[in-house]
C-alpha cells in the first residue's frame, strides 16, 4: 500500500565519511552500516517536495515544502539478498503538522524549524540553496552545470542514491518501509558554501564535521517516488 506519493526535486547531498563507531548506538537490530570502497558515509541532504500526497489525498498548504535531513546507510540481509537502506539521524521540515504525521506513523525523528529555498538558472548554470534556521540560520549552497546527466554504473553517486529502504530504530524494534524511484540524473557541481553548525543541529556525535571537508557534493535532479506503508521486523 502507498502511504504518500510526491516528487523529490533538486536534491542537494552532501557526503561526509565517518568513523563507523559513531553510528553504531543509531543502528537499527537487524541492519549493519553499509560502506562504499571501504568508507563509511554520512550525507546530509537538502532537497523539495513537490505534488505531496498522504494516502492518496492532497493536503491544503502541504503540498509544497523544503527537506533536509542527515542520514547514513545500512543493509538488511533477506532471503539470500540485500536491502539497502537509509536511517536517518534528523530530519527538518518547515510545518509542525508534517513532524506530527510523520513521528506518529513513522517514528522518525522530524523536527520543525522555519525553511527557505532559492533556485535560480541561467544560460550556464544552476544555482540552489536550502536554508533552515533554529537560533540561527544554516545553508546548502551549491552551484551546478545546467543539464543533467545519467547516472553511471558502481559511481559513487549511485551507492548513495540506490538506496530504497528507510530503517527506524526505536528501542528495540526496528521498522522498514521501501521507496520506490527510478535511477535519478546528476548535475555537475562547480562550487558549493555551507553554513551549518552540526552540533547545535544534530548534537556532539556530529560536532566533527563543523571542521571536516566533504568527500564529495552532489545535485541531483530527483524523480516521483511513492513510500510504502512500514513494517515492523521480527
Amino acid at each position: 500500500m502507498n502511504f504518500l506519493k510526491a516528487e523529490w526535486r533538486k536534491l542537494a547531498i552532501i557526503n561526509y565519511e565517518i568513523n563507523p563507531e559513531i553510528l553504531l548506538k543509531y543502528l537499527p537490530e537487524g541492519t549493519e552500516l553499509d560502506f562504499y570502497k571501504g568508507k563509511c558515509y554520512v550525507s546530509l541532504v537538502g532537497f523539495m517536495f513537490l505534488n505531496t500526497k498522504l494516502l492518496g489525498l492532497s493536503i491544503p498548504f502541504h503540498r509544497n515544502f523544503e527537506e533536509v535531513n542527515l542520514r547514513f546507510y545500512v543493509k538488511k540481509k533477506e532471503r539470500n539478498e540485500w536491502k539497502r537502506g537509509v536511517v536517518f539521524i534528523k530530519e527538518i521540515v518547515p510545518k509542525v503538522a508534517l513532524s506530527f504525521v510523520a513521528n506518529t506513523i513513522y517514528k522518525e525523528n522530524y523536527k520543525t524549524m522555519p525553511m527557505t529555498n532559492l533556485m535560480q538558472e541561467n544560460e550556464n548554470e544552476l544555482l540552489i540553496k536550502y536554508s533552515w534556521k533554529d537560533k540561527m540560520w544554516h545553508s546548502i549552497e551549491i552551484k551546478a552545470e545546467k543539464e543533467p546527466l545519467p547516472m553511471e554504473t558502481h559511481s559513487e553517486f549511485e551507492f548513495i542514491t540506490e538506496h530504497y529502504f528507510g530503517f527506524t530504530k526505536r528501542e528495540n524494534k526496528t521498522s522498514e518501509y521501501e521507496v520506490y524511484h527510478p535511477k535519478w540524473d546528476y548535475y555537475v557541481v562547480k562550487s558549493y558554501q555551507l553554513e551549518i553548525d552540526f552540533n547545535k543541529i544534530y548534537g556532539q556525535d556530529f560536532r566533527f564535521l563543523n571542521n571536516q571537508k566533504p568527500n564529495s557534493v552532489m545535485l541531483a535532479e530527483g524523480s516521483e517516488i511513492e513510500v510504502k506503508t512500514k513494517k515492523y521486523l521480527a
